[in-house]
């Protein structure tokens, strides 16, 4: 998959695409039937397939006293996309500049002049454009004007009716329902970074972890989890069963939230490494002990469950 952090002299081999337009973000099962979308029109045609994505996502731009709300970053989001099989992934920086373009100025500008899209692909409630100047019935008429076509994707939903969301598999995350935002999604949910040093306090108790700051993630609900955590080695990625807790740590007065997450029969250094951390099971809340001792015996317990869930 080819990726581009502009819209402007593209080569020719992906202009003339079928696009799919989005924040995407968790690329959930009503994200890849937008995108599905597009590359059935896109072989139709015989013309390049392609997403066009904004980052940092809007959100961050008009409500920037949000709590962190991102279900996948940048880096996970296009590898999400790449598994797709999609041609080309355009990444338009949205700013403050870029907010103020008009419906029409997105387009032209856009669309027809840095694209030439041949076939434009959203769902039913996209919009775009200053104060949100375009949705789907003014995207089809530009494109009657324009010469491209256009295919709105009605809603998406699971078979008891659901219709997937992101704002469904942020509920269900916050709520500790794994499953249920796993359902949606398609996908484990996932959590990456830098493995940071922490305080040593697991190496005393005989559970070292590999901590991760949460950054711009949204906050699950807080507590112990049953997961698979995945360790770059070259090109691919080797994955180990483990326990986690996301949290704050009351015990030892901790303040921030991060990921601390213990890998079942794993003796290598993971300091300065990229982890990856899949949410399996949620295992029970964060809770404060009243020793070292207890803690202890709590994550022995922990453990023995994430095993026994994980199989």
């Amino acid at each position: 998959m080819l990726i581009f952090r502009h819209t402007t002299d593209l080569p020719a081999a992906v202009r003339g695409c079928a696009v799919a337009l989005g924040n995407f973000d968790g690329v959930h099962l009503g994200h890849r039937a937008v995108i599905q979308t597009a590359q059935d029109a896109a072989r139709q045609l015989g013309v390049p397939s392609a997403v066009l994505t904004f980052e940092p996502h809007p959100r961050s731009l008009f409500r920037p006293d949000d709590p962190p709300f991102r279900l996948t970053p940048w880096r996970i989001k296009a590898r999400l996309i790449e598994a797709l099989g999609v041609d080309a992934l355009f990444d338009v920086h949205f700013d403050e500049a870029f907010s103020r373009l008009t419906a029409d100025d997105f387009v032209q500008k856009v669309l027809v002049d840095g694209l030439a899209a041949r076939h434009v692909v959203a769902g039913y409630d996209f919009v775009f454009g200053h104060r949100r100047g375009g949705d789907m019935g003014f995207l089809r008429d530009a494109g009657a004007r324009h010469g491209f076509a256009v295919t709105e994707v009605r809603p998406v939903a699971a078979p008891d009716a659901t219709v997937y969301s992101s704002t469904r598999v942020r509920r269900h995350l916050e709520a500790g329902e794994v499953a249920a935002a796993t359902a949606i999604l398609g996908h484990d949910w996932e959590i990456e970074g830098r493995v940071e040093h922490g305080d040593k306090r697991g190496r005393t108790i005989g559970f070292p972890t590999a901590n991760v700051e949460l950054g711009a993630y949204l906050r699950p609900r807080l507590g112990v989890y049953a997961i698979l955590a995945g360790i770059d080695e070259g090109s691919a990625t080797v994955w180990h069963k483990g326990v986690a807790n996301i949290g704050r740590r009351p015990t030892v007065g901790g303040m921030t939230e991060r990921l601390e997450a213990h890998l079942f029969d794993f003796n290598g250094d993971l300091y300065g490494r990229h982890l990856r951390v899949r949410l399996r099971h949620f295992i029970r809340p964060e809770m404060k002990f009243d020793s070292f001792q207890a803690l202890k015996d709590q994550i022995t317990a922990d453990s023995d469950r994430a095993r026994a869930l994980l199989g």
